[in-house]
């Protein structure tokens, strides 16, 4: 049987080779390669996208929540409010400004943060909240912002993951004050390294933005901040450029593997699939279900990622150790069990390979290769009910 990767990024670059060729070259021969004008078209184009009347392009989504971060004047001695259950950059760009995470639980159902547990949280030092619209899957924006508007907060999306996603009619990125993105080769929109953007209805915080990113400078060579060099290279420009007439396409045959992991899972109730967003669209970056058989150790989850890699199905496991509890964080003071809901994701969540290109065929093998593995460990959704 073959292996099962998971994401294939070579499939999808296949279907455009012969334009990313010819749009390098078309860089390599112009000379201009930092900024430049195929950055500002992309960057005009993708803000066109999202929905939002600036875009600032750069080179990182971490960069982009610091950035986000600093243009908000958010600092030292303030807190912002995130979810546990992320990838550290959510909360590494809030602490490199000098503030402080503050870590709200996570909805069980959506792995997003529970809205329902924000305010509780909302203190006299709280100047944002940042919430991760995680796995492709959008938060339920509406309390958040009528929070925001009650509180005087801001309101940061990471939206790393979830190009493309919309709740309510909105592209994510256009609801908050500022939409964070990732151009990583593995987002639904991945550049070939590193890249990232900005979103924003706000002239002021454009500029802003814009100043930092260039070592805090409007006018060459004179510097009213400490800035960053943080830009998008004209070749990462050029293929996003072509990646992202293409990404509709590529959200919707995402949406079409999701339907067919949920049909073949339908009968497997040994796991819990993810349930259907009620309020907008997800894009699934990933397909994320959960073991609720996996003690708090996670080694049920994990022994069932091994013998399914042993099988030549590679799963991922997005993320085993919540934020709250990660060591550089000791000092915030969270202990086991302050934050349960997003510590029982991160023993149980189990990523299946996801990519646009995905067959049917493979999908098959998938879910296969994931009941022999539970029937092998013995394990049955009805021991733990």
């Amino acid at each position: 049987m073959s292996v099962i990767p998971p994401v294939d990024l070579t499939e999808q670059f296949r279907t455009i080779q012969a334009d990313v060729n010819a749009a390098v070259a078309e860089v390599l021969a112009s000379g201009q390669y930092i900024n430049g004008p195929i950055v500002e078209t992309f960057a005009q184009a993708f803000g066109n996208y999202v929905g939002s009347e600036q875009c600032i392009v750069c080179n990182s989504g971490t960069d982009a929540l610091y950035l986000a971060l600093r243009a908000s004047n958010i600092g030292a001695g303030d807190e912002v409010i995130t979810s546990p259950f992320t990838f550290i950059a959510t909360a590494e760009a809030i602490s490199a400004v000098g503030a402080t995470p503050v870590f709200v639980d996570i909805d069980p159902s959506t792995f997003n943060l529970d809205v329902t547990k924000i305010e509780a949280a909302i203190g006299d030092r709280t100047r944002a909240i940042m919430p991760v619209h995680l796995f492709g899957r959008p938060v339920d924006m509406g309390p958040i912002m009528d929070l925001a508007t009650r509180y005087d907060l801001m309101v940061i999306e990471d939206c790393a993951q979830a190009t493309g996603a919309e709740w309510m009619g909105q592209q994510v990125g256009s609801i908050g004050h500022i939409g964070c993105f990732s151009f990583f080769p593995t987002k639904n929109l991945g550049g070939c390294g590193d890249g990232g953007a900005l979103t924003t209805n706000d002239e002021t915080l454009a500029a802003t933005v814009r100043m930092l990113r260039e070592h805090g400078s409007r006018v060459k060579y004179h510097h009213e901040a400490i800035g960053v060099n943080s830009r998008l290279d004209s070749v990462q420009a050029a293929i996003l450029a072509i990646k992202l007439r293409h990404l509709n396409t590529w959200n919707q045959q995402r949406g079409q593997v999701a339907d067919r992991y949920h049909t073949l899972l339908d009968p497997v109730a040994e796991v819990v699939r993810p349930l259907p967003v009620t309020f907008g669209r997800s894009v699934w970056n990933q397909y994320t279900l959960r073991l609720p058989q996996a003690t708090a150790d996670g080694q049920e989850r994990n022994q069932v990622q091994q013998l399914m890699r042993e099988a030549g199905v590679i799963c991922m496991v997005y993320y085993p150790l919540p934020l709250h509890l990660q060591p550089v964080y000791s000092h915030l003071g969270y202990r086991p069990g302050d934050l349960p809901q997003a510590e029982a994701a991160a023993h149980q969540v189990l990523s299946l390979p996801m990519f646009p290109e995905l067959g049917e065929a493979a999908q098959v093998q998938v879910v296969q290769t994931l009941k022999d593995c539970l029937a092998q460990m013995g394990l049955k959704a009805a021991q733990y009910c």
